[in-house]
C-alpha cells in the first residue's frame, strides 16, 4: 500500500476546518477570544473543557483526558480508525470541512423532503422496537428514572448495529439510494456504520415529524474512547416536548433530554429540553413566543457551567419578558441524578420546584415578589400539567408474618423477603409461583427489569403459560409488594418519630422544669444501678445532651479492666434516645466515611473501647473538630458502568463517647475529649457489692420495674430538647492555665 505523502498530510491538517468537524459530530462550540470552547465528547464533561485554536487548527482537552491533536488526530479517536483511513475519511469530497469554505451542512431532518421524513420515521419505528425487546436498554432506562410510559409517548429508541440487516442489499440501486440519503439525513456515517450505534435514542418530533435524534451510549457498548453524546449531524432543530408549551403557561427548561424525561417521568409533564448549556436555540424561543409562554422554570445543572449558562440564559428570557425562576438541586448535581438519589422522584422534584429561586420579570426593575399568604402552601403552585398518580388497582393477598400469597387463576404467587427491603429504591424478594406441579422460583429486584424479563421467561417455560400472562401477573405482584412496603416504611418511620402522647409530655416537661434536677438526676441514676461517681455521672449526661449544640462535647472514661467504665457509659446512654445513639464496639479505618451523609448529626457516636477504633481514629478526630467527614473514592457509575471518582460526605456534629483501658491515650484525641477516670478505691468497690446484693432482694427487683419508667421518663425528656444560644456575663472574668497549647481546646470544653 502506498505511503500517504507528507505535503499531502500537511495539507490536509490545514485546508480541513477543525471547528466546523467538531461542530459536524454534533458539539456546540463558543466563542472565547481567540479560540473556541465545547463540551469534550470523549469523557463525562459537566463544564466545557474541549479547546480549538482556528489559527494553529489544533484541539486540546483540558479536562480528564488530557489529549489533543490535529484534525486527523480528531477522527481517529472520534470515528476509532486507524491514520490512514482517517486521512481518506478527510480526503473524501465534503466542502463542509474546508477551511475558508462556505458553511455548508449536511441536510437537516427540517428541509428534508416528505419521502425523508417518512424514512426517518420508519428507522425510528426500528429503533423503538428494538428497545422495547433489548434488556440492557430497558435496564439502563429504568437506572436513569425514565418511565415505560415515557419509552413509549416519546418513541425513545435503540441502535445497535442491526439497521443495515434491514435494508436491502447496498449492491442493489435501492439499497444504494437509501443507504445514500441514510447519510445525507445523519442515521448512517460515509463508512456505512450506524451513527448512533450503541445508543439509547431521543427523537425530537414537532408535527410528526423527526428534527433532531440525540443518542447516549450505553453499558457494554461503551468503548473506552468514544463519545457518550451524539446529536445528528449539523444545527439543532426542533423544541422536545413541544406539545406541552400549548398546554401551559409554565415550562420547566431542563439542560438535557434525559433530565427532561426525568421530570415526565415522575409526573411533571410540562417540561422541555435545551441541547446543552448553550443549545437554547431560536426555535425555542419562537415556541415560547407562538405558545405565549409566560413563566420559565430553569432546571440546568448545579454546577459552575450550568449557573453561568441559566443567568445568562434568564436575561435573554426576559428580554422576552417571561418571568424566569431558577430550580436549585443540590451542588453538582443534576434533575436526573438528584432524582435517582432522592426517592420518590415526584416528591423530590416537587419540592425543587416550589422552591425554585425567582430571578426576575421582563426589562422592569428587580423587584421582590410580592409577599405571600401566611398559609401552608408551597412557595410556587405546582405546575398546571402535574399528573397525579392513578390510584392503584385493589389486589387481593394473603399476608403473613414472613410471606406475602397471592393467586391469579390458577397461578399461585409466594413472595418472601419483603420485610427486608428498608429503602424505597429496591424490591428484592424471592418469588415463587406455581400451576399445579409445576413452578419456578427465583431472588431478584422486582425493580430490574432484566431480572424480571428473566423471570417472565423462564417462568413461562416451566409453567407452560404464555410470556404475557406472567408478565401482567407478575405487574401486580410489583404494584402489590410496592403497597405493602410503603405501609412497612410508614410504620418505620412512625415507630421512629417518636410523638409523645399529653401524659408524657407532661412528666418530661415536669422532669426538665424540677428546680432539683441534678439531685433527680443522682438518684435516678442510682435507681438505674449505678453508686457513686457524682461528678463523671453529671459530666457524662451533659456531655451527652451537649450533642444538640454546634460543638458537642467529647468523652473518654478511662480505667483498668472491670472498674465500671462500661457501666458508666451504658448508664448515661440509656437515659438517651435509642433513635439519637449510635452504639459501635469497633470500627474498621474508613467505616465512618461511608455511614451516610445525615446519619450521624446531631446524635452519639458510643465506642466501647478507644483501641477497637483505633483505625478509625483519625475520622474520629476530624469529626470532632471539623464537624464533617469528606472522602473522594473510585467507584463504578451506577449508569456507566465507568470508573468515576466519588465524593462521600458525612455530616456532624456528632458527640462521641468512648472507653479505654489505655494508660497511654493518643495525645490527638486526648485533647478534643473530657477524660473521665473511675472511682477504683476499696470503699468504691464495697459500695458496689452492696448495691449488687441488694438488687436481688425483693425491694431490688421491684426497683428494676421502677428503672423501666425512668430511663423512659428522660428519653422523653430528651426529645423535647431543643438547642439554645446561652450568653455567659462572667465569661470574661473567667481565668484558665496557658502554660501549654493544648489549653486553647481545653478552656472551651
Amino acid at each position: 500500500m502506498a505511503r500517504i505523502p507528507d505535503e499531502q498530510i500537511e495539507r490536509l491538517k490545514q485546508a480541513v476546518s477543525l471547528v466546523g468537524l467538531v461542530e459536524r459530530q454534533g458539539i456546540t462550540l463558543k466563542r472565547h477570544g481567540k479560540d473556541y470552547l465545547g463540551l469534550c465528547p470523549f469523557h463525562d464533561d459537566k463544564e466545557p473543557s474541549l479547546v480549538i485554536s482556528p489559527e494553529k487548527n489544533l484541539w486540546h482537552c483540558l479536562g480528564a483526558c488530557q489529549t489533543g491533536g490535529s484534525v486527523i488526530d480528531w477522527v481517529m479517536k472520534i470515528e476509532g480508525v486507524s491514520f490512514r483511513e482517517a486521512v481518506e475519511w478527510l480526503q473524501a469530497d465534503n466542502p463542509s470541512l474546508v477551511a475558508d469554505a462556505a458553511p455548508a451542512r449536511p441536510p437537516q431532518a427540517l428541509n428534508a423532503s416528505a419521502e425523508d421524513h417518512a424514512l426517518l420515521g420508519q428507522v425510528l419505528d426500528y429503533y423503538h422496537e428494538t428497545l422495547k425487546s433489548d434488556a440492557e436498554g430497558l435496564a439502563y432506562l429504568e437506572k436513569r428514572g425514565i418511565s415505560v410510559e415515557a419509552i413509549d409517548y416519546f418513541r425513545l429508541g435503540l441502535a445497535n448495529r442491526t439497521l443495515g440487516y434491514r435494508l436491502p442489499e447496498k449492491t442493489r440501486k435501492a439499497g444504494a439510494e437509501i443507504r445514500g440519503r441514510l447519510q445525507s439525513l445523519g442515521i448512517l456515517r460515509e463508512s456505512g456504520h450506524e451513527h448512533f450505534n450503541g445508543s439509547v435514542v431521543i427523537p425530537v418530533i414537532n408535527h410528526s415529524k423527526v428534527l433532531e435524534l440525540y443518542g447516549r451510549k450505553i453499558g457494554e457498548r461503551l468503548r473506552k474512547g468514544t463519545p457518550l453524546h451524539l446529536y445528528l449531524p449539523g444545527p439543532h432543530q426542533g423544541v422536545f416536548n413541544v406539545e406541552a408549551l400549548a398546554t401551559s403557561k409554565e415550562i420547566i427548561l431542563c439542560e438535557s433530554l434525559i433530565d427532561a424525561l426525568t421530570f415526565w417521568s415522575a409526573g411533571y409533564r410540562n417540561v422541555t429540553a435545551s441541547y446543552g448549556i448553550e443549545g437554547f436555540t431560536d426555535d425555542h424561543l419562537k415556541a415560547f413566543r407562538e405558545s405565549n409562554t409566560e413563566r420559565v422554570l430553569i432546571a440546568y445543572d448545579r454546577d459552575a457551567a450550568g449557573e453561568a449558562a441559566s443567568e445568562k440564559l434568564a436575561k435573554r428570557l426576559m428580554a422576552e419578558g417571561l418571568d424566569c425562576y431558577r430550580i436549585q438541586f443540590p451542588k453538582g448535581m443534576d434533575a436526573n441524578e438528584y432524582a435517582c438519589q432522592v426517592k420518590p422522584a415526584h416528591k423530590s422534584l416537587g419540592v425543587v420546584i416550589r422552591s425554585a429561586v425567582w430571578l426576575g420579570k421582563g426589562d422592569t426593575p428587580k423587584r421582590e415578589p410580592e409577599p405571600k399568604p401566611e398559609v401552608k402552601e408551597p412557595s410556587l403552585p405546582l405546575p398546571a400539567a402535574v399528573i397525579p398518580e392513578p390510584p392503584r388497582p385493589e389486589i387481593p393477598a394473603e399476608v403473613k408474618d414472613d410471606e406475602v400469597i397471592i393467586g391469579f387463576g390458577d397461578r399461585r404467587y409466594r413472595i418472601r423477603g419483603l420485610d427486608k427491603n428498608l429503602s424505597a429504591n429496591q424490591l428484592k424478594v424471592n418469588l415463587l409461583v406455581s400451576k399445579d406441579e409445576a413452578l419456578h422460583v427465583d431472588s431478584f429486584d422486582l425493580y430490574a427489569a432484566k431480572a424480571r424479563y428473566g423471570f417472565i421467561r423462564q417462568a413461562s417455560i416451566e409453567l407452560g403459560v404464555a410470556e404475557a400472562v406472567i408478565k401482567k401477573d407478575l405487574g401486580k405482584v410489583l404494584l402489590k409488594c410496592e403497597s405493602l412496603q410503603e405501609q412497612q416504611l410508614e410504620k418505620r418511620f412512625e415507630s421512629e418519630e417518636k410523638v409523645l402522647a399529653d401524659r408524657d409530655r407532661s412528666a418530661a416537661l415536669e422532669l426538665l422544669k424540677a428546680p432539683d434536677l441534678m439531685d433527680r438526676l443522682l438518684a435516678d441514676f442510682e435507681t438505674c444501678g449505678v453508686v457513686g461517681e457524682e461528678s463523671n455521672k453529671l459530666v457524662g449526661y451533659l456531655a451527652a445532651v451537649s450533642r444538640k449544640l454546634d460543638k458537642p462535647l467529647a468523652v473518654i472514661i478511662q480505667s483498668s479492666s472491670a472498674a465500671g467504665k462500661s457501666s458508666l457509659m451504658d448508664a448515661v446512654l440509656n437515659l438517651m434516645p435509642e433513635e439519637e445513639r449510635v452504639h459501635y464496639s469497633a470500627m474498621t479505618g474508613q467505616s465512618l466515611f461511608y455511614m451516610g451523609e445525615t446519619n450521624l448529626k446531631h446524635k452519639i457516636l458510643a465506642i466501647a473501647e478507644e483501641e477497637g477504633a483505633e483505625q478509625a481514629s483519625y475520622a474520629l478526630k476530624l469529626l470532632q473538630s471539623e464537624g464533617e467527614l469528606t472522602i473522594a473514592s473510585t467507584g463504578k457509575d451506577d449508569s456507566t458502568g465507568t470508573l468515576v471518582t466519588k465524593e462521600y460526605r458525612v455530616e456532624g456534629p456528632v458527640m462521641l463517647f468512648l472507653t479505654t483501658t489505655a494508660i497511654d491515650i493518643d495525645e490527638e484525641l486526648m485533647n478534643r475529649c473530657l477524660v473521665l477516670t473511675v472511682n477504683e478505691s476499696r470503699e468504691q468497690t464495697q459500695a458496689i457489692h452492696a448495691l449488687q446484693r441488694q438488687q436481688q432482694t425483693l425491694e431490688g427487683l421491684l426497683r428494676n420495674e421502677d428503672k423501666k419508667q425512668l430511663i423512659q421518663l428522660h428519653r422523653n425528656a430528651q426529645r423535647l430538647l431543643k438547642p439554645l444560644l446561652v450568653a455567659n456575663p462572667f465569661a470574661e472574668q473567667l481565668t484558665f492555665i496557658d502554660d501549654k497549647t493544648r489549653t486553647r481546646r481545653d478552656h472551651m470544653k
